[in-house]
């Protein structure tokens, strides 16, 4: 690959070059500018441009820090290529605290958007025009919406052999197949023919360090493997599994929720998931799996009003205990302080 000129908002960033970049988006009401931050590292050789984006879901945070640390890390060494690092792409959403933007409209349903459209529109162009159009990858990172947790996970079209590959690179246990949304960057970006994994995991305002710890390190796992960096591939302690089908299970009355089992259990056909009790600590129902596999998203408030989505279970056809202990694998490996202090109860 030939170094070719890298612009973002009329900067340059020659090969060998480090900067951060303001780009605008637009203002408040207030007349204060608002742009969006990214901070370029290009390699001095030639080679892929990457994008690393976060927030696109205001209120999805652990993407930011993942990205804060990358940006701070001495592993993050760019010897070829160029990486993109984006901690907000919804600016708004984060000042709101919320998921959308202040339009109501959700911008990972609005790309490839249109410099003269809505709001969110027009955030996706630029983003589009600014971004994605220079890479041939991309990373998006996102967490569970508000109220619910999402294990550790890729989402990606795992037909595609490549994306298949940088995905295991990743080094999660649960590799998801996922169809393209239409209007989210996932579908613009393979449309522009860069190839996107979406990495999925903890849930909305909050960091959960479990997650940010596996967001870095797989991010750094894959730079490495499209020799962004120049080390050697690390030994992944495990190999993820595949799923090529999910499902959520239901509340079937409305009530107070009592989890019995947590994200990453294994969980068999019939087994009870929960049960549902009114205010008088009555059980009115129980909450059973529909299909053997692992739990990879749950809700987290313990209130549920009759057909909301209580748990996300992926199915799986090699043997469901072997991703249970991957699971564990991949706590004991990034927070192994976890470990220690049960064996030490």
């Amino acid at each position: 690959m030939a170094a070719e000129p890298l612009i973002i908002g009329g900067q340059e960033i020659k090969p060998g070059e480090r900067c951060s970049i303001e780009l605008p988006v637009a203002k408040l009401y207030t007349n204060t500018d608002v742009n969006m931050p990214i901070h370029v590292i290009r390699g001095k050789r030639p080679g892929p441009t990457v994008f690393v984006s976060a927030a696109i879901h205001g209120d999805e945070l652990n993407g930011v820090e993942i990205v804060g640390r990358l940006i701070k890390s001495k592993s993050l060494k760019v010897s070829a290529g160029a990486v993109i690092l984006v901690p907000m792409v919804n600016v708004y959403g984060v000042l709101n605290q919320s998921r959308y933007m202040p339009d109501r409209r959700d911008l990972n349903r609005c790309f490839p958007g249109s410099a003269k459209g809505s709001l969110a529109g027009r955030v996706a162009n630029i983003f589009m025009e600014e971004i994605v159009k220079q890479c041939e990858y991309g990373i998006d990172l996102h967490t569970g919406a508000i109220h619910r947790s999402n294990l550790p996970q890729i989402r990606a079209n795992l037909k595609d052999q490549e994306t298949l590959d940088l995905a295991m690179q990743f080094g999660v246990p649960v590799l998801l197949n996922s169809d393209l949304l239409d209007g989210s960057l996932r579908e613009a970006a393979v449309q522009n023919g860069t190839k996107i994994l979406l990495y999925e995991a903890g849930q909305a305002l909050r960091f959960d360090e479990l997650s940010i710890r596996a967001g870095v390190k797989g991010v750094l796992n894959v730079l490495i493997s499209l020799g962004v960096i120049n080390r050697k591939p690390p030994k992944i302690k495990f190999t993820p599994y595949v799923a090529n089908n999910s499902s959520w299970v239901r509340a079937s009355l409305s009530g107070i929720v009592n989890t019995v089992h947590n994200l990453g259990d294994q969980v068999q056909k019939g087994d009870v998931l929960a049960t549902i009790s009114n205010p008088f600590g009555e059980v009115l129902s129980e909450i059973t799996a529909s299909r053997s596999g692992i739990i990879i998203g749950k809700q987290n408030i313990p209130l549920v009003q009759e057909g909301e989505a209580l748990f996300h279970i992926a199915f799986f056809s090699e043997n469901d205990e072997d991703i249970a202990d991957n699971i564990e694998v991949m706590q004991d490996t990034l927070i192994p302080e976890l470990s220690m202090k049960v064996e030490s109860n």
